[in-house]
This record gives C-alpha cells, sequence and structure tokens, in this order.
C-alpha cells in the first residue's frame, strides 16, 4: 500500500519529509531535531491557535485570509502573537526557500501556543515565554484519485457544540472534540464523522466541511456550530458568483440521504465527493455539480495569482 489511509487526508509519503527543515520560533532546525518544551502550553493544555496553507507554484493559498483568521483567534484567547504579520510572513517564505518548496504538492502547519509555562498550571499568568511559532513544511499532495473517489461518511454521536461551551469556530490547537469523532467514524470504517449541531441538524465534519446538493441547490450548515472555514467559505462565495443557487441553512440528515450529490471541503484536498453517508448511497461517481465546483476553486485559487 503506497497511500496513507487516513481518511479524507489520504496522501502519499514523499521521502523528502525525512530530512525536511522545521522553523521554531525563528531558528532551522532538521525534523529530528525541532523540539519544544513539555512545559510548552500547546503540549501541555492544548492552548494555542493554528492554520494549515496550501502552495502551489512556490506561493501560499488565500494566505490573507488564512491570517485574518490566525489573529483573530488569537485576539480572542488573548494570545499575543509577538511579532508582527510581516514578519511571520518573511519566516513562512523563508522556510519555502530552505527546503526548495518553489513548486505544488506543499502544506504548511502554522502553530501558535501561549508559550512556555513556569508550572503545569492553567492560568496563563504563569507563562514565561514568548508565543512559541512552529512552521511545519512538507511535500504533502492529496493521493491520486481524490478529485473522484467517493467518500464515506459515518455521523457520530458526538456534537458540535454551544460556543459559551467551547466555540467550534475557534481553530483551537484543543482538537479532542473532533478526535473522538474522528475516532468513532474509523471504528465504524468511515473515512471521516459527519457531525450534528445541539439542534440535530448537520454541522460539519470532524476535519473537513459539509455540503450537499439539492435539485441544482448547493446547501451547507448555518455555520453557527463550525470553523469559518477558508475553502468553504471559497465555494460558497464562487458558487454564487457562478449563479448558482448555495444557501448556508439549517438542514436534517433527512435531507442528507436524500440528496442527489454530496462533498466535503478543506485546504488540504479542496473539494472531493462523498458516496455513502451510514450506509445511504449518495452517489457511485463524482456528479456534475461536484465537478463544477472543483472546476471553480481551481479557478479562484488561480485568481490569488493573477
Amino acid at each position: 500500500m503506497t497511500d496513507h489511509a487516513t481518511g479524507t487526508h489520504v496522501f502519499t509519503p514523499d521521502p523528502r519529509n525525512d530530512s525536511v527543515l522545521i522553523d521554531v520560533n525563528g531558528e532551522l532546525f532538521p525534523r529530528a531535531e525541532a523540539k519544544v518544551s513539555v512545559f510548552d502550553s500547546g503540549f501541555m493544555l492544548g492552548d494555542g491557535v493554528w492554520e494549515g496553507l496550501r502552495v502551489y507554484d512556490g506561493r501560499i493559498a488565500f494566505l490573507d485570509r488564512h491570517l485574518d483568521r490566525l489573529w483573530q483567534g488569537a485576539k480572542a484567547i488573548m494570545l499575543d502573537i509577538g511579532i508582527t504579520r510581516d514578519a511571520l510572513i518573511a519566516r513562512l517564505r523563508r522556510v519555502l526557500e530552505a527546503n526548495d518548496m518553489a513548486g505544488d504538492g506543499v502544506h504548511i502547519r502554522l502553530m501558535v501556543t501561549r508559550g512556555i509555562r513556569s508550572t503545569p498550571y492553567q492560568d496563563p499568568r504563569v507563562v514565561i515565554s514568548p508565543a512559541t511559532i512552529v512552521l511545519i513544511p512538507e511535500w504533502k499532495s492529496p493521493a491520486p484519485g481524490t478529485a473522484t473517489r467517493m467518500l464515506d461518511l459515518f455521523t457520530v454521536h458526538v456534537r458540535r457544540g454551544y460556543p459559551d461551551v467551547q466555540d467550534p469556530k475557534l481553530n483551537s490547537h484543543s482538537k479532542l472534540n473532533c478526535i473522538t469523532a474522528c475516532i468513532q467514524a474509523a471504528q465504524a470504517g468511515a473515512d471521516e464523522a459527519l457531525m450534528l449541531d445541539p439542534h440535530g441538524f448537520v454541522a460539519t465534519c470532524n476535519s473537513t466541511h459539509f455540503f450537499i446538493v439539492r435539485g441544482g441547490e448547493v446547501w451547507t450548515s448555518t455555520g453557527d456550530y463550525c470553523l469559518d472555514g477558508i475553502t468553504r467559505r471559497i465555494v460558497v462565495e464562487s458558487a454564487r458568483a457562478a449563479g448558482i443557487p448555495t444557501f448556508e441553512r439549517n438542514f436534517s440528515l433527512t435531507d442528507v440521504y436524500g440528496a442527489d450529490e454530496a462533498f466535503i471541503t478543506g485546504t488540504f484536498a479542496g473539494l472531493a465527493p462523498v458516496g455513502r453517508i451510514d450506509g445511504r448511497v449518495i452517489g457511485t461517481e463524482r456528479g456534475p455539480m461536484v465537478e463544477r465546483l472543483q472546476g471553480l476553486y481551481r479557478a479562484a485559487v488561480e485568481r490569488e495569482w493573477a
């Protein structure tokens, strides 16, 4: 088997990643030597925010949107990133150059934690260092066939919760809610978990966003109980600009099971079609709407460089 069986993030391993250089707080380290303290807030408590970035032709797609979300999330949890936006962009460019990543097929995980704590304790007042900033670039492309492989989803009991418990809009290092959903779906033999909101309406998947197609219309959730996904937003904008009726609305599993097409979106794979949900066959091959939207998304990426 050449592909990692990782649900909606199936990729082909690349040996170049064994020696990739990783940026830790502005210094470059070989992969095996890149480390953070056991007292780091991210390791200890999941206290931080992050972004996943895709690189096309040596350039980071939708970087402004990603950095806007990063800074907004950090502000919301009173985390001082500690460097300017321009300085972070310079670090991103440098780590790409250092790894000779001038083409496509690159993914960067950008992570910012609150820094090192003096003792294992929740209170941010025990933090004794600036924020920890780590950039992990990898040669990592979706496996061949991702655009047409029909995914299998499973609706889990784990819900996306109310914003006054842990706001799902926050791209936090603390992903246990999504991980427990992923575990349940994986044990059911599915690629990804479909998650409901507290009212029983469809919210999102554990690591991607979810859409259905009904009668020529594209539906996705209201967004009240999921991350404001950048790929999700671009797909909605692109579809509306193309005259496709596209709605952010509440809908139930009954609507899902009777859908004409279904698909997921995410930074890594873009758009990928869904074939089965909870044993119901939605489709056996990529539908015309998914194919059209994949083209519109590619066009949106290309406009970034125009």
